[in-house]
């Protein structure tokens, strides 16, 4: 299959590519970022897929870069706090683009969808989608969108709700925190993760797996799952960290992240097969092995 991958230069972009390309899949990306260096750093220079450079919120370059593609995973979007500070931008992001992908599908007569939604469609009561960001509105939307072009179109999709992403790459975003605790415990560096508390947290890998399959499964109605890692307490990530690097100076501080850290459960192998699925130290170690389109084999310990 070729796939699209919006959002693709960036940090889960990457991954995504990473896990497609494993998979024998032809990966084409849009992003407005032409900066290709992440891909590098996580493909290989050698394995960067063809990138165009246009805006999600161009309906016809998005159709234009669709035009020939099976399927489109759709990351591109506006994180928490830029839309809190332009909710606008952020709509016209995170709501207009969803819907310019969805429009290039069905022109194209592409089957499939798979999109990010997020866990901040909840609130920090969690239980029942009540968002209390605009982020986690137009998440909202979007998968509402999703429905209707199933309804409407016989678009199939699968949007996927992870809370926190960690993994090698992750530098940006009000919750990157544990990845970028990872980076500068294994270089000796203080750091103070912004946040405290407990929070679900997934690693990349796996969360790129989950996007591969929803890109490349036989597509079927419209799905909007959970995507659920472990629930930790910022404290635990400190003590494993500190434990592989114990010249590690690491803290934290902060409010909690605002999102039930309880997802409920998806039945997510029934829509996606099995998964792989990283424990949590596991993926903090890989997170520090992690050297240039590799994982180092060398100790952590």
């Amino acid at each position: 299959m070729t796939v699209l991958i919006t959002g693709g230069t960036g940090f889960l972009g990457a991954w995504v590519a990473r896990c497609l390309q494993a998979g024998g899949h032809a990966v084409r990306v849009l992003d407005r970022n032409a900066d290709r260096s992440m891909l590098a750093a996580i493909l290989g220079e050698a394995a960067v897929p063809d990138c165009i450079v246009a805006d999600i919120t161009d309906g016809e370059a998005v159709a234009a870069a669709a035009a020939g593609c099976d399927s489109i995973v759709h990351l591109a979007a506006m994180l928490t706090p830029a839309c809190q500070a332009d909710p606008p931008r952020g709509a016209a992001v995170n709501l207009g683009g969803t819907l310019a992908v969805f429009e290039a599908a069905r022109r194209h007569g592409i089957r499939q969808v798979a999109y990010a939604s997020s866990a901040a469609v909840y609130g920090p009561e969690g239980g029942t989608p009540r968002p209390d960001t605009h982020y986690g509105a137009f998440k909202l939307a979007c998968e509402l969108s999703a429905r209707v072009y199933w309804l409407e179109h016989r678009v199939a999709s699968v949007g996927l709700r992870p809370l926190v992403i960690y993994g090698p790459g992750r530098e940006v975003g009000s919750t990157a925190g544990l990845s970028i605790a990872c980076r500068k415990a294994a270089s000796g560096e203080p750091y103070t993760i912004p946040f405290t508390g407990a929070t679900d947290a997934i690693y990349v890998d796996d969360v790129a797996a989950a996007f591969a399959a929803a890109a490349t499964r036989p597509p079927d109605g419209t799905h909007v799952l959970n995507l659920r890692g472990e629930v930790v307490d910022v404290a635990e990530v400190i003590a494993i960290l500190t434990a592989m690097f114990p010249k590690a100076v690491l803290d934290a501080a902060g409010p909690p992240v605002p999102i039930a850290p309880e997802l409920p459960r998806s039945d997510v192998e029934a829509v996606l097969g099995s998964l792989p699925r990283t424990t949590l130290r596991e993926g903090l170690a890989q997170t520090t092995r992690f050297r240039g389109g590799s994982v180092s084999q060398e100790s952590t310990a």
